[in-house]
């Protein structure tokens, strides 16, 4: 069946950077969608970039210059860095992953999902 496990969250001080991973097995990896999405405690789901299977990007607004969405076919692995993180960028982040061909960062349009992975950016 279909699994996605993150990696790489963790505790940073403000202007830090990290790189999420995200390795997918049990499905084409190349061929699927992938997004990346946060939630913090009290607010909803988030989109924060997604990558289709030609490799173009879409990334929200509030990390958009900052971030970078990227895959590895070969690894079966997903990838987000984010630089210059702010204290607004805390939550348990998400891998997705969705057959469709899209880009869409709406949650409720992707069908498998991680169990996530902490961040929290504090000084």
């Amino acid at each position: 069946q279909v699994q996605l496990v993150e990696s790489g969250g963790g505790l940073v001080q403000p202007g830090a950077s990290l790189r999420l991973s995200c390795a997918g097995s049990g499905f084409t990896f190349s061929d699927y969608t992938m997004g990346w999405f946060r939630q913090a405690p009290g607010k909803v789901r988030e989109g924060v970039a997604a990558i289709d299977r030609r490799g173009n990007k879409n990334y929200a607004d509030s990390v958009k210059g900052r971030s970078t969405i990227s895959k590895d076919n070969a690894k079966n692995t997903l990838y987000l860095e984010m630089n210059s993180l702010k204290p607004e960028d805390t939550g348990m982040y998400y891998c997705a992953a969705d057959s469709r061909w899209m880009l869409t960062l709406g949650a409720g349009l992707y069908r498998y999902w991680g169990q996530g992975t902490q961040i929290t950016v504090s000084s």
